[in-house]
């Protein structure tokens, strides 16, 4: 692995990432990721994180238009309570601070723990669970639905809407709304490596896949000898149908896991699509890449949200961060 020790791979990766954005304010001790303009006066903050390893998540989707704030854990390891209130105090500009957090059980309790915490310090706080994947119920990490690729829709939508002024409850119901009307499932083509291991952290036998693996390696529905991209893109956008059933059309993420190449990514995507039109659902937009990812993990996922004009709006809205730009 490209790195020193494991002991300091994330502090060694916040260095970097410092280094490359200085529109980024990188304080690697206490492990925060802050916007430079913050606080923004007259504007709710946005604040989330999780575990290393899925980058840009959530690092690199700090800027104008999304997170005010981001939280880096250990590797597959929740952060903790103080890193949360220190970067809530960061970014509060008076408005209020929106928690987005996916649904892990560490995550869910120490986001909880910071919000309390917060509020004893005179920070209004509201929380945003995001539970999206479809493929299993209760897994090694959670209670209910892990939280994967609409984290990615959540923090766009109810980034541009905090940055256009919108008070906390609003980008609160708007961030639920956007948790409400996404479904994502994720199919691995192998197994990811921890720093901390330096192999493979689950088995997964050559010339098989994981239908419905989580983005922590965590087991899906089934195994199966290897499919091709237009199997995969049928099992996996029909799993999501069948639990979403939009009436609209979606916002659609093609999603790279961190070991898949573009090349098979994108043409991962036009089966993506093939799948989508012969079902009838249009689609309003694409993003295609490796947005969500866990760690060298080679495989995909697709994440659809139904969007009417108002969220299709703040999906369009300018954004400037290290991961997502367009419109500014």
């Amino acid at each position: 692995m490209l790195m020193n020790v494991p002991e300091t791979v994330v502090a060694d990766a916040l260095r970097g990432m410092a280094a490359a954005h200085p529109e980024l304010v990188v304080d690697v001790d206490n492990r925060v990721v802050v916007r430079r303009d913050a606080p923004v006066a007259g504007k709710v903050a946005l604040v989330s994180g999780g575990g290393s390893g899925h980058e840009p998540l959530h690092g690199g989707y700090v800027g104008p238009g999304m997170l005010d704030a981001a939280c880096p854990g250990e590797v597959f390891t929740s952060p903790v309570p103080d890193q949360m209130v220190r970067a809530a105090a960061a970014v509060d500009s008076g408005e209020g601070v929106l928690f987005v957090v996916k649904n892990y059980t560490g995550d869910v309790l120490n986001f909880q723990m910071a919000a309390e915490l917060a509020e004893d310090e005179g920070v209004q706080v509201a929380s945003v669970l995001v539970n999206d994947d479809v493929a299993v119920t209760d897994s090694l990490h959670t209670a209910g639905r892990r939280g994967t690729g609409a984290t990615l829709f959540v923090e766009k939508i109810a980034g541009a809407a905090a940055e256009e002024g919108a008070p906390l409850d609003r980008v609160a119901a708007l961030a639920r709304r956007v948790v409400e009307s996404s479904r994502s499932f994720g199919v691995a083509l192998s197994a990811c490596a921890t720093p901390a291991k330096g192999g493979p952290m689950f088995d997964l036998p050559a010339g098989e896949l994981e239908l419905g693996v989580g983005i922590h390696g965590e087991p899906g529905r089934e195994r199966r000898p290897m499919m091709t991209a237009r199997e995969i893109a049928d099992y996996a956008v029909d799993a999501v149908l069948a639990d979403l059933n939009p009436r609209q059309p979606v916002l659609a993420l093609v999603n790279g896991m961190g070991g898949t190449p573009l090349l098979e990514l994108y043409g991962f995507g036009a089966e993506v699509h093939r799948v989508l039109g012969e079902r009838g659902v249009p689609v309003a937009r694409t993003l295609l890449g490796n947005y969500v990812t866990s760690l060298d993990m080679a495989g995909c996922s697709v994440t659809l949200c139904q969007a009417d004009a108002e969220l299709l709006r703040l999906w369009d809205a300018p954004v400037q961060t290290a991961a997502l730009r367009w419109g500014r």
